[in-house]
């Protein structure tokens, strides 16, 4: 490895997905190849021209307090569901609060509790703004209360790339560990904001699938008749761990995180960069002491846009080859944004774990110009030893994760 010999075990793992509202609903309904993309059943959609999205399979309220209900902004909420899951499943390990840092992302921060009380200010006047105003929109919230939650004092981070950011998350939080600035991180992404803003936003740029009449079939990665994303919301976190500590307290080791690539584009505010991504995934193998020919297994950032999906393609059979077999499970959850790198990760370490990657849904026509061997129709096994995961965002963010088999 290129910062030492210190290995990063992945100990937990939670999310609250369009598929489930833990890690192991997403997951099991992720091998079903279901869908989680439905129409919006709210009124202001009407007037949208796209009125479908990827919302949550489980209300994140349903877990919390009263208090925490109240007082959270949703993205804020879904990481703390989220984080306390991955926390658990980890085995709660015991580290001194200091040698314990959070670092989770997220896009766009709180754009709905932005958008509710700004109504509330046009409308009411400065005196219905929420005295919470403040702590719920801001980016650094849900790294704040989850670190709060677990009394971490090592850090509360908060990278805002777009939809890399929970990937760039997750690479933050390899380097404080083999830095020595951490024993453990609870490290991941999270987004919650289908509003009449981003969607209309997102549509003007035509990103976004226009299939309204057939929502489950609207996300398609790699599909000849793919014609732009669904946008979702969820969380996803995972708790990275010392590896010598993990196994000196016996916790289970689903798998470990091996490097981390992360490079700018530098080329266009929105357009993907093949060369930018060849450089991640670069990064990542020689970060992970992997070379092409390790890789066994790629989850896909392919978002369901013409051109992403194609450059990306050919980034990656550029920079490992066409032998990994290739998933993208946002044809199931949509795109989650922030938290879609985050949730890629965890896939990643769940097909090393379990032997197993789920198929691309929807990919009936394949595009001929993907030369990738892309899992279609019904999930893949195989035994892999090592996994890549890239996460790519507007502003040019790419971001690959490199895991390898425990």
């Amino acid at each position: 490895m290129a910062m030492g010999t210190i290995e990063v075990a992945v100990t937990g793992l939670g999310a609250s997905t369009p598929l489930g509202g833990d890690m192991a609903g997403t997951w099991e309904a992720m091998l079903a190849g279901r869908s989680g993309t439905s129409v919006i059943a709210e009124d202001w959609a009407a007037a949208l021209p796209v009125r479908i999205a990827a919302p949550l399979a489980v209300e994140p309220t349903e877990s919390l307090s009263r208090v925490e209900a109240r007082r959270l902004d949703r993205c804020e909420q879904l990481a703390l569901v989220s984080a306390r899951e991955a926390w658990a499943h980890a085995g709660r390990p015991e580290v001194d609060p200091e040698r314990l840092a959070v670092v989770i992302g997220t896009g766009t921060g709180g754009a709905r509790s932005l958008l509710a009380q700004d109504d509330l200010l046009e409308q009411f006047g400065p005196r219905k703004v929420s005295p919470y105003a403040v702590p719920m929109l801001m980016p650094n919230g849900p790294a704040a209360w989850v670190s709060i939650d677990l009394g971490a004092l090592g850090g509360a981070r908060t990278p805002v790339s777009a939809c890399s950011s929970g990937a760039e998350a997750i690479a933050m939080g390899l380097d404080l560990i083999r830095l020595g600035r951490a024993d453990v991180v609870v490290a991941g992404g999270t987004e919650a904001c289908l509003a009449p803003l981003p969607l209309a936003g997102f549509a003007q740029m035509t990103a976004l699938s226009t299939r309204n009449e057939d929502p489950g079939a609207a996300s398609r990665p790699f599909d000849l008749d793919r014609d732009g994303f669904v946008m979702g919301e969820g969380a996803a976190v995972l708790v990275l761990e010392r590896a010598d500590l993990a196994r000196a307290r016996s916790a289970r080791v689903h798998a470990l995180l091996a490097g981390a690539g992360v490079t700018s584009s530098a080329v266009h505010i929105t357009a993907s960069d093949r060369y930018g991504q060849v450089r991640a995934i670069g990064q990542a193998l020689a970060d992970g002491g992997l070379g092409p020919l390790d890789i066994g297994m790629v989850h896909a950032h392919a978002t369901s846009t013409p051109a992403g999906d194609l450059v990306e393609a050919e980034a990656v059979a550029d920079a490992v080859g066409t032998h990994p077999v290739v998933t993208a499970t946002k044809s199931m959850t949509g795109h989650l944004l922030g938290a879609s790198g985050a949730l890629g990760a965890a896939v990643a370490v769940l097909s090393l774990r379990e032997g197993a990657t789920p198929a691309i849904r929807n990919l009936d026509r394949p595009d001929p110009e993907v030369k990738l061997d892309l899992v279609r129709g019904n999930r893949r096994r195989g035994v892999w030893e090592a996994a890549l995961a890239n996460s790519f965002g507007f502003g040019g963010h790419n971001v690959t994760l490199a895991f390898t088999r425990a």
